[in-house]
Formats: structure tokens, sequence, C-alpha cells
């Protein structure tokens, strides 16, 4: 074994040497080598006492060298024996939260850990605390409650506790956390800013960046003043730091199990605007996009949705008939305060919502153009289609009952208009040569218009005859499609109603409550709110026009309601309006008259109930900067960044470059990958001895299985070598010897796998087939 220095042996003593009951040191550097190889050893099943070998030779040579938690804990029958390094701890926006991730801090402290903290959940300095009705005191002041912890709980008994600190670069507070440390306090924290691409992208463009809590932007600010002010602390007193999380992200090998533990999901039929136009989440699986959040764009992390697991789910349903299948985990907006000019909300876990608990809808009115199928006579014939038509296998009908004839009309009737509307629509598209328009029945006193394009696109849409309905395909259209097929849905069956005594409104009757779901999403998407009625005329038998000049009984079904009101008829009237003139000069006429303000719009909804809804698949995803998205319309939360899972922790060790670098700085290729190999097997076996802090932990860490394993002694191998540490040719020596440190290191964990066994989380680790 090497003999280590007089610097070294005080290092050793003072820190990781074995005491007795009086204090006094009781062990030699060789004992303490021997004491973690023979606990490193005893997990293995077989050939132990090569594997001690194995293991005290790259140790005692000083080749591997085992970060201080191991040193200081492993084998010694009065420590217990915790080998990690690095822990992270969640800290939810709760007094609760706050005090009890401290005391596990405190106990991760006693273990001989370090704790990382990404505090981005905490309301900004100042915020309402909806409880006692006082202000938050904030993210700086709660990691000064968390540093004076530190310096009451030794880490492992030898060293003040250390943390590292993090707060994304969109949050409120940001500016007032990245000089906390100008003062020269906070000693016990290492502060990191966590920036997305997205962040840099403004940066490198020179945008503003919006400063948000909750779904509440609080501020903007240039991305360049924050970037200056990072730069400015950090060369003031080295922090804070910075740390990538979109980069961390995609470089993790279990992209998805930071959320398995705690986090919110929705099911894959769950609808959601992006800068391409609305879409399913399954739709969104494993690919960027743009997440809409009150009609702005924010860029999704590079995974977009992915599937997390297979949950209970419950449905979520309101009073308005807003309606969202989720876990009862997620979070959701909740309204905590409203006056007239401001709404103060929370968020909030599903299974904490109660009947009467008002939540926020998505507000997209600045939002007028999306992309996609469909051209607003396409639309129009659509929505026509689907009101009042007839698809059948070989043609698609559309008909308009009506008195006078159609020909040489004025266009001042409602159905004379229709009619034009859409003839005009029909003429654009494909059509046979004698195509003629619209044919009158008279028998039947109706006018029908035959064409075989609508047909073959009703079908591309996927209308089948006898089912009419708003399909997937409809409400993945174009706004300018939207806005073709409501105005032909409307015009087909649509009314209004009201006036400034009793309030003007927009009605639509259906009996396929489906299809008003459909209708209210597709509104909102405009800024247009409303609310479904349910059973609002009971199914019976009503006498009814035959068709041929006389009345006869019909079963009518139940009927069920959509109903547009307060400003949002003002929208409709802009975004999508009426074909029939007669209802749209009705509409404009009651707007017009209006001696007072319509009433504002609030976008929100009135919980009814949540419910069981038995199991699915379920999925999330990051949206940095606004986390969170539109999922029917509601406003849900996105999931956590951290780069570790709650609980999680890992072990540390590097390898030691100056005992592998000859003089003329060639690297010893064959040791240093033997010595790479054995020290990944080293770290592995330790998780398996180890006793950790709690219990949360010991099943995160050994479900994952992460190891961190370095090298030191890089500069002096780069002198050894003749290289500038900063030089490009110093960058491409330590590259190649990352990349040999991560090839070894791979193979091992392959052939550990095909040994023992696959870590528990494999199959949800990108390395799954």
């Amino acid at each position: 074994m090497t003999q280590l220095t007089d610097a070294g042996q005080k290092v050793f003593n003072a820190r990781y040497a074995s005491r007795d009951e009086q204090g006094h040191i009781c062990e030699t550097f060789d004992q303490a080598v021997s004491r973690l190889a023979r606990v490193a050893a005893s997990a293995e099943k077989e050939a132990q006492p090569h594997w001690e070998d194995k293991f005290a030779s790259i140790i005692g040579d000083l080749l591997f060298v085992p970060s201080t938690p191991i040193w200081a804990n492993m084998g010694k029958p009065d420590r217990p024996w915790q080998p990690s390094a690095c822990f992270v701890l969640a800290v939810e926006d709760t007094l609760y939260s706050m005090y009890e991730t401290l005391l596990s801090t405190a106990l991760v402290f006693k273990s001989g850990g370090g704790v990382g903290y990404n505090f981005s959940t905490i309301r900004p300095r100042g915020s309402l605390v909806q409880s006692t009705k006082g202000k938050a005191s904030g993210v700086v002041e709660l990691i000064k409650l968390y540093n004076a912890s530190s310096n009451m709980v030794m880490q492992g008994g030898v060293r003040r506790g250390a943390s590292m600190g993090i707060l994304n670069i969109d949050h409120p507070e940001i500016l007032n956390f990245i000089r906390a440390k100008l003062d020269g306090g906070l000693t016990n924290f290492n502060l990191s800013v966590g920036v997305t691409d997205a962040f840099m992208q403004a940066l490198e463009q020179g945008e503003d960046w919006p400063l948000i809590f909750n779904g509440e932007t609080h501020d903007v600010l240039p991305a360049a003043v924050l970037w200056q002010s990072i730069v400015q602390s950090a060369h003031a007193c080295g922090d804070p730091g910075i740390i990538f999380l979109d980069t961390i992200q995609k470089a993790n090998p279990l992209p998805h199990k930071q959320l398995n533990c705690t986090n919110p999901c929705v099911t894959g039929e769950t609808w959601v605007l992006t800068g391409e136009g609305p879409r399913m989440v399954k739709e969104l699986l494993d690919r960027q996009f743009h997440a809409m959040i009150n009609g702005k764009p924010y860029k999704t992390g590079s995974t977009g949705f992915f599937k997390t697991a297979t949950k209970p789910v419950v449905d979520l349903n309101t009073l308005e008939g807003h309606n969202l299948r989720l876990t009862s985990d997620h979070r959701i907006l909740r309204i905590v305060d409203k006056t007239r000019y401001s709404i103060k909300s929370e968020w909030i876990p599903v299974s904490d919502l109660a009947p009467g608990d008002r939540i926020v809808l998505h507000n997209h009115r600045s939002l007028r153009k999306w992309p996609g199928a469909l051209t607003e006579g396409e639309g129009y014939l659509l929505g026509l289609l689907v009101g009042d038509g007839v698809l059948k296998r070989d043609s698609a009908v559309l008909s308009v009952w009506r008195r006078e004839p159609a020909v040489n009309d004025t266009g001042m009737n409602g159905s004379s208009s229709v009619m034009q509307a859409a003839l005009d629509f029909a003429m654009e598209l494909p059509h046979r040569r004698d195509f003629t328009g619209w044919c009158f029945l008279k028998e039947r006193n109706e006018y029908r218009l035959k064409l075989g394009y609508l047909k073959d696109l009703a079908q591309r849409m996927g209308l089948k005859p006898g089912n009419k309905k708003i399909t997937p395909a409809i409400e993945k259209a174009s706004s300018d499609g939207y806005a073709g097929f409501l105005r032909g849905f409307f015009d087909a069956d649509g009314t209004v109603a009201g006036d400034q005594d009793k309030g003007v409104s927009i009605r639509l009757s259906q009996s396929n409550l489906e299809i008003l779901y459909a209708v209210q999403r597709m509104l909102l998407r405009f800024g247009i709110n409303s609310t479904v009625y349910k059973n609002r005329r009971q199914a019976g038998v009503k006498l009814l026009p035959d068709g041929k000049g006389g009345l006869k009984e019909y079963h009518i079904k139940t009927q069920h309601e959509l109903v547009i009101s307060n400003d949002n008829i003002l929208v409709f009237a802009e975004c999508v309006r009426f074909g029939d003139c007669e209802k749209n000069r009705k509409l404009l006429r009651l707007i017009e008259n209006y001696r007072r303000r319509v009433n504002r719009e609030r976008f929100l909804a009135t919980v009814s109930s949540v419910t069981a809804a038995g199991t699915e698949d379920v999925y999330d995803v990051q949206v940095p900067g606004a986390n969170a998205f539109d999922a029917n319309g509601i406003f849900a939360h996105n999931c956590g960044e951290q780069p570790l899972s709650p609980g999680e922790s890992c072990l540390l060790g590097s390898v030691n470059l100056a005992r592998l670098i000859a003089e003329d700085g060639r690297l010893n290729r064959a040791l240093f990958q033997d010595t790479v190999s054995i020290a990944v097997r080293f770290l592995d076996n330790l998780i398996d001895v180890a006793a950790y802090p709690f219990p949360l932990i010991a099943e995160a860490t050994r479900a994952t299985r992460k190891i961190g394993l370095g090298f030191t002694g890089l500069a002096d191998a780069l002198i050894k070598a003749g290289l500038p540490y900063d030089s490009a040719e110093g960058r491409k020596y330590a590259g190649e010897i990352i990349e040999l440190m991560q090839q070894a290191a791979g193979d091992t964990s392959r052939a550990l796998a095909e040994e023992k066994g696959c870590f528990p989380e494999w199959e949800n680790s990108k390395y799954h087939p």
C-alpha cells in the first residue's frame, strides 16, 4: 500500500480513522483500507476474498479514492453504514413540509451526507398566506433557516452540514436568490440557478423573460439582465452556479424515474392546446412541442409528454361541464381569494378539492390563429352536416327547410343566407360539372345540397354514416376550420336568447352530451367560456312537422344545452359569428343595445365532484417557465425538474489520475480501465450493505442504484502532458479520458447486470428495449 504524505495522514486522522470510546485514534490507514474492502466484498455471494483483495489494492494504492461518508462510516461498529454523499429532499409550499424536510435534513447530516433542494415550489416573498392572511417570507428566508440548522448538526460528526439550493430561472424571487450570498451569509449553502434551454434561447435572441409562479406572471425582465446578475454575483462571491435542467434530463438514463413517486399525471385522451393546434396527449409522446399557456407558447422539455406509470385515476367534474381524468395527486390551480380586481390562487392536489371549490381555466383570447386541417369553408360545411345533415355511404346531404325559394333571394332571410354561404363554400371545393347546388323537394318543403367531396371529407375526418359526432380529427383542425365548423353548427342548431334584464346568451341544444363537451373545449380555445346544462328537456313524445305539411308524433331524446354568456358573446361575435343573418343581426342588435358593460369573464369553473375512474396509463410533461399546461382547458401543473428524485442518494468516488499518468503524460489505459471497473463494482456493492437515514431514501436509492464515479488529479495529468488547462488540446485530452471512463464503467455495469440482475427500475430506463 501507498504511504500517506504528512498532510494526507493529518486529514485521515482528523476525519476518517476509527476512534475508541475515549476518542483516541485506534486505526491505521492500512486498517481503514481493509475495513472498506471487507465491507464492500461482503455483498458478494461468491469469491469474497478475491474481491476484498481487488478493492483493497485500488484504494490502498490511491488509484481510487472513495468519498468522505464511505471512509467515515462504512464498517465502523459505532457508525451507521451510510455511504452516500449526495441526497435530494423535496420541500413543498406548506409549513409542515418545510419543517418535515428540515428534520430529514438533520438526519441526513447526522449520517454524513449532504442535501440538495429545489426551492422552486416555494411561493415568492410577499405572496398571500391564505390561512393567516399574512405575507410569505419567501425562498431566501427559508434558505437562511436551513443554513442556520446546518450549523447545529455536524455532517457525520466531522464537518458542518453542506447543502445545495436550486431555484429555477423563472421564479419571481430569482434576483434575490442570485444575490443572496453577496453579504457573506449562507456559508453552508452552494446556490445554483436552474437554467432551461428556453431561457438560453431568450438570452441569445435578446428577448424578455417572464417570472411566473402558480401560472401568474409576477414580472417580466430582459433575459440579459438576469444573466448579467448571475455573472456579476458569481464573480463577486463564487455563487450562484448554473445547473442546466434540460441537459441533465437529456442525459438521465431514467428520465421519468424522478417523477414516479410524486408525479401527477393525466391520461392519453387529454386534450392539450399546442402551437400546432389542439392535440391529444398520446400524440405528443417523446417529442418537444410548444404548450399554449393563456394564449402564449412555452417550449416543453425535450421529451414532450412521456408515460410515467399505470395508475388509478379520477374524474374531475365541474358544474359548468369542464372535466378532466387524471391521478388524484395531480395539482390544479384553485382560487383562494377573488375580488372584483384580482384573483389569488394556489396549486392543490385533486384529492384535496371539494365540491364548490373554484378552479382556473385557460384564457386564450390572445391566441386567434393556429395551423391544422380544414379551411373555413370545409369547416362550415362539416358544421352544417353534423348539425342538420345526413351522411350516407354514398353521399353527404345538407338540408334546409324554408317557405320561400332561395333563388334570387335578397339574403335577408336566415335560411337563405345559410344556403348562400354553404353554396359559396361548396363552389370553392372540387365538384362535378353537373353540380346544381341546392335542390328543392316540394313535397317536403325542403332544400337539399348533395356534394360528393363533402362525403369524402367527412370520412377523412372520422365521421361515419349514422354516427354524427365531433371526431378527434375535427377537434385537431386549424383555427380557420374551427371558426367555420362552429359557425355552421350554430347556424344549424344554435339560437340567440335573452335581453338586457335577463342577460343575452347564445345557446346550442343537443341530445349527445359528448358533442356539447367537445364544442365547449373548442370554444374555450378561442377564449369563449361556456356552461353545459344537462337534462334541460326530458325525453318524451312531441308533435312535429312531418315534412308533408302535417304533424306527426316523434320520440324526442333528452336534450342538453350549452350556453354562452357574459362578454363571451362579444368574442363569439368576433371570432365565430353566425352565418345565419337573422341570428347574427339579433345578436349584434342585443349587444349594441347594452346600456352597461357586459360582465367580464373570469375563466373559472366550480368543482362538482371527484370520483374514482379505474386504472389507466398516465403521462406527464415538463414545461419550463410556465410549469403548467392546458388540460381540457383546465390549468394543470406539470412535473418537477429535480435532477434526482426526492429521497434519492448517490455514492461518490474518484479515480486518481495522478497515479495513472506517466511522466510523459501518457495514460496507463489498461490499469485505468481495470481501476474503473473495480471501482464501479465497489460502489455498487455498498448500495446493498448500506444503512440509510430513513426508508424513503433506502427504497429510492436501491431502485435506481446510482453511483457517481469521477476523477481527480486532472491538473497533474495536464502538467505531465504539457497541455494548458484551458486549451483546445487540454479539453480534448480530458475528453478522451472521460470517454474511456464511460466505456469501462458501462461495460462493467452490463456485466454486473448479467451476473446479478438489472436494477429494479431498468424497465423504466431509456436502455430498456
